[in-house]
Parts: structure tokens; sequence; C-alpha cells
């Protein structure tokens, strides 16, 4: 763990370097994470972070023997429950750098796209944490209500990585439980942040896709659920650039086809059917009520096959496949959700009730999966290794597995020579053995003596 009197040594080897790779401390201190006395926040930060993989939380940990070692109670409450911190410019800016350099290891051609999506933030048995509220989980198969909040998350993929890049704890006005503290200074980010969480998802997605691309990100895609394909959100995101992709479903939503408004059923039957084309039924192009020209495509339900499913696509000279293909890539931010609520231990590490503390606490489960979405990247895309895979990739090219076959039997041959002549007796019956068994396409690129023998 983390000793308070190596405060140069702070980390683990395994993530002293990838820290030091992605610029930790400095984007603390360019989002105002920084303290004039005591304990540095990028030791408490560090601290923070590292709980997971101690399987330990903060509590269990001041139980322990090595108490002693590390910072009172107070000083990390008081480092989470800060509200001048901006946890939000930290995590825009780590991503940002983390994406960067994920994208040189990113065919240029793939698409990019950002994802949106919500999912529940539980506190049933909180009373009075700031700003609670009783929100509906959709998603739950049993369609009820709980405490707490509705996280929306702003992702990023390549359909390789997820980067989570914003997002927002949102309460409500009608259901609210517990409003704004009235101790909270009105000019901080964490007063700003809860005036955010009494917004709408509609209203923060167009603001949360601002700032991403003012920081440099780069997308070409929105997918979104049909929670979110709604006419005017939609036609906020084309407005700044992007295409939308996502998911609609039949409501009082109407589209223009040759100057006739028709709901969502209608156009299925005015679709025109698609042949050999496996999965996708129909397809057609037309106009939202509000005048955005959109594709909507429809496709098999595979949980139901008597019944269709209907993406809609902004970009209307995208194939019906590539639509389908793309939307896929939406399947990673419910990843993110599930990885970081059941092994990184979102919601339940602490119970503060200062909203200034779910934000922070947040913002560093997300730093987590920023960090191990990286390091996993680098483990296992060879490209990572540097100019030697594109060396090997030459020397490869230019050895065909045909031309490596040959060598590897003469190699064999070279090696029997300087063997005892019992032992080269019992390697070439059994060379010739493995040889007579191979297909006879494969016997054809081996030399001739040995398909002979």
């Amino acid at each position: 763990m983390i000793d308070q009197n190596c405060q140069y040594n702070q980390l683990p080897k395994e993530l002293d370097s990838v820290f030091s790779e992605l610029e930790m401390k400095k984007h603390l201190r360019h989002a105002g994470i920084k303290k004039s006395f005591g304990f540095s926040c990028s030791y408490l930060f560090q601290l923070v972070f590292c709980l997971i993989f101690q399987h330990k939380n903060w509590f269990s940990l001041l139980e322990s023997k090595k108490a002693d070692q590390f910072p009172a109670k107070d000083a990390v409450y008081r480092f989470l429950n800060q509200s001048t911190f901006n946890w939000r410019r930290f995590l825009l800016l780590l991503s940002t750098f983390t994406i960067r350099k994920v994208e040189r290891l990113t065919d240029k051609s793939r698409p990019k796209v950002f994802i949106v999506d919500d999912s529940s933030f539980y506190r049933n048995r909180s009373k009075k944490v700031e700003l609670l509220a009783r929100c509906f989980d959709h998603a739950s198969l049993k369609m009820r209500f709980y405490k707490g909040f509705r996280m929306l998350t702003l992702g990023w993929s390549d359909g390789y990585t997820f980067m989570p890049i914003d997002f927002s704890l949102l309460s409500s006005k009608k259901a609210q439980i517990n409003g704004i503290s009235e101790q909270i200074d009105k000019r901080t980010c964490g007063y700003k942040r809860r005036k955010n969480a009494l917004q709408s998802e509609p209203e923060q997605i167009p603001s949360m896709l601002k700032r991403a691309l003012a920081s440099g990100i780069n997308a070409s895609y929105v997918l979104m659920d049909s929670w979110f394909t709604l006419p005017p959100l939609v036609k906020a995101i084309v407005e700044q650039g992007l295409d939308v992709i996502g998911m609609v479903k039949e409501t009082k939503q109407r589209y223009n086809v040759d100057g006739k408004l028709v709901s969502l059923k209608q156009l299925y039957r005015l679709a025109q059917p698609l042949q050999s084309k496996k999965g996708i039924l129909r397809s057609i192009r037309t106009v939202m009520a509000n005048g955005t020209p959109v594709k909507v495509i429809f496709v098999q339900n595979r949980n139901k096959k008597s019944e269709w499913l209907a993406l809609l696509s902004t970009d209307c000279t995208l194939s019906e496949q590539e639509i389908v293909r793309i939307y896929g890539m939406r399947w990673d931010i419910e990843v993110f959700f599930k990885t970081t609520k059941s092994l990184l231990k979102l919601e339940k590490e602490f119970q503060s009730r200062s909203y200034d503390g779910l934000i922070s606490h947040t913002t560093i489960v997300f730093a987590r999966f920023i960090v191990l979405s990286w390091q996993n990247r680098c483990n296992t895309d060879q490209r990572t290794i540097g100019g030697l895979f594109y060396e090997l990739c030459d020397e490869v090219n230019e050895l065909d597995w045909a031309v490596a076959l040959q060598q590897l039997i003469e190699l064999l041959q070279d090696a029997l020579k300087q063997t005892n002549k019992r032992f080269k007796k019992l390697i070439q019956s059994q060379l010739e053995q493995w040889i007579s068994g191979l297909p006879s396409y494969i016997k054809a690129y081996l030399p001739i003596s040995l398909c002979e023998s």
C-alpha cells in the first residue's frame, strides 16, 4: 500500500509507470486539484485510487494494523468533499490525453464514435444524501423506483477500447428527496454541477459533446439508445457536425414521406423490403418532423423473430450493414457500466452524504477504468511494441508459410546429420510418417526428396 513517508514512491511498480505515462499529476494540477499545505492532492488521489487493488475500503484500512502509516479519516474526506476542485476538467483532460495515445494505434479509416447512455446509481439505504431523489429504473425487469441518481455518461470508442469522457449524476426536480446544501459556495465548480444535476438528460448531452469536441476528441457518430433518439436532441447533435445512429421505438414521433406524416409502424409498411441481407428486413429514407433527413432500417429482433427493431441514421450514405455494425459498438458502454459497478466498486466504496464526494469518487473510479483500458490495449495490441513490430511485419510478409515450411524441414535435416545413426533413423521414420499424413496440397510445397521417401 502507499506509505505516507515515501512521497516520491507512493504507487506500486505496476501503476507507477502508467501514472507517469498518462501524466496523472499534471492533469490534477491543471484541473485545480491542489493544496497549499498538508498531504498533497496527488498523494491522496493515489491513496484512494489504489484501495481497490488492495481489496479494502477506507474504513477497513483505518482499522488495520497499518493505520498509523496513513492520513487520518478526515484528510481523505476533506479531499473528496472539496467543492472547488474541477473533477469534470480532470476527467476530460485524462481521457483526451489517453484517447490521443489510443488513436495512434487505430486505423484512420476505422469509425470513432461517442456513446451516450445512462445507468442507475443506487443509494437505497440513504436518507440525508445531498440531492437524493426517487428515480425510475427503466432498465430493470421489475420496472421499479429506487433512491439515488441517474448516471448520464458520455464515452468514446474505436470498437476496441472504450474511454469515459464525461458524466453527470442527475437528480430530479419533481421527485427530489433532499435539495442543494445551503452551505455551498455558489461560485464553485461543485455548485455548477449541482445545478446541472437538476437539468434533464436532453439538455445536458449537447453541452457534453461540445466540451468533448472542444478538447480535441475526434468522432464521427453519436450512438444512442431509444430513450435518447428524440427529434430535438438529434437535430441539436447534427448541428454540431456529428451524425447520429440510434434505435427508435414507436412513439408519437412522426416521419415525413412524400408530404405525409406517418408513424414508425406505417413507415415499416412503406419501406422497401431487402433481399439476401441476413437479419435486415427493410430500409427507407425519410425526413423527421423537424426537417432532419434520416435513413431508417428495420432489423429482425433476435429474441422475438416475429418482431422487428428500427435503427435511425442521419448519415444517409451509410449502407444498412454499416449502420448495424457501427451501432453494435454501443455495447461497449454497457460493459463499462458492469465493470465499474461489479469490479471497481462504484457506489459502494465511499458512502458520502456530500454531492461533491459522490462526484469525486465516481471520477476516480472512471480514472481506474481509463488506466486499466490503456494497460489492456498496451498488453494486447502488438503495435504498442514500437518499431520492432513493423520490422517483424515486413519480414513476415517476405517469408510466406510455404518457404518457412521448407526451411524448417531443411533445418531438421541438417540437425540429423550431426546425430548418431540410431537416433537419426528414429527421427527420419517419424518425419516420414508425419509427411505421409499431410494433405496433398501441402506435400506439393515440400522438397521432392522428402515426399518420395
